[in-house]
């Protein structure tokens, strides 16, 4: 039994550390906006605390009911990359936050940027930043901001 729960206590450790802590506000996710809205209406949508979810420690909101359902089905398809930091910055290997309204869709992925300037620069080459940017986050996603 002993050894049970140590195995039960070592795999909840794991799991633990394993996720991701996404950018927050006051432990709100994207500055309360709505991540589904952005796929859905492609702006940047301010969410509801009525219409909020807890996922990966971090609270979201959304606009309506039927957002929030989009989101509970398959919130990995939703979240912005990269924990919801800057995207330009994780391509130059650190992370800062983000604003709402700073974002793009790229292959049915959200990616947010610190400022609309800073999304102009990542905007110039988007593939060779998502690419950086993915061998970047292997180890900036663990380290504290």
């Amino acid at each position: 039994m002993k050894r049970l729960s140590l195995f039960v206590l070592l795999i909840s450790s794991a799991t633990a550390f394993a996720q991701t802590q996404y950018f927050n506000t006051d432990g709100v996710a994207i500055r309360g906006y709505d991540p589904v809205a952005y796929f859905n209406d492609d702006k940047a949508v301010e969410g509801s605390k009525q219409f909020s979810y807890s996922w990966m420690g971090t609270e979201w909101h959304f606009k309506n009911q039927s957002n929030l359902d989009t989101f509970k089905s398959d919130p990995e398809k939703y979240a912005p990359q990269f924990g919801g930091y800057c995207a330009y910055g994780v391509s130059e290997d650190h992370k800062s936050p983000t604003e709402p309204d700073a974002f793009t869709i790229v292959n049915d992925k959200l990616y947010l940027n610190y400022n609309v300037k800073v999304r102009t620069l990542w905007r110039k080459d988007t593939a060779g930043r998502i690419k950086t940017g993915e061998v970047n986050w292997i180890n900036l996603k663990d380290k504290m901001e």
